[in-house]
Order: structure tokens, then sequence, then C-alpha cells
């Protein structure tokens, strides 16, 4: 998954608290980071964004 595909995914199912989402919540999933941290680190898009899905309940035609 390209960056822009996970961004626009983000934006869709957390609106305007997509920055402060990616920024502050920590998901267990990531290792106890947040989405900015697991990104920085390297971790690919799609694995991040399956950590996001599975702990937020985003709906199945956004995954």
């Amino acid at each position: 998954m390209r960056l822009t595909v996970f961004w626009e995914r983000m934006r869709e199912h957390f609106g305007p608290l997509t920055d402060p989402f990616a920024r502050d919540h920590v998901l267990a999933a990531l290792g106890q980071r947040t989405v900015e941290q697991a990104l920085a680190d390297g971790e690919p898009a799609k694995d991040v964004w399956r950590a996001v899905c599975a702990e937020m309940d985003v709906p199945a035609r956004l995954r």
C-alpha cells in the first residue's frame, strides 16, 4: 500500500481527527507506538493500516 492511499483511508475514516490520532494514539499492535512512529520506523503502511483497522473497527469498505 502506498502512503498516499494509507493517508486517504485514514482521512476518510477519521476526518479532521486524522492528524491527532496518528500523532497521539498508541496502538498495542504496533508495539505501543503511534501511527506516525511506526511509519517513521519503517513499518509498511499496509501493516500499520491493518493495525488501525483491527483496533478501531474500521468499516469493511475501507479495509
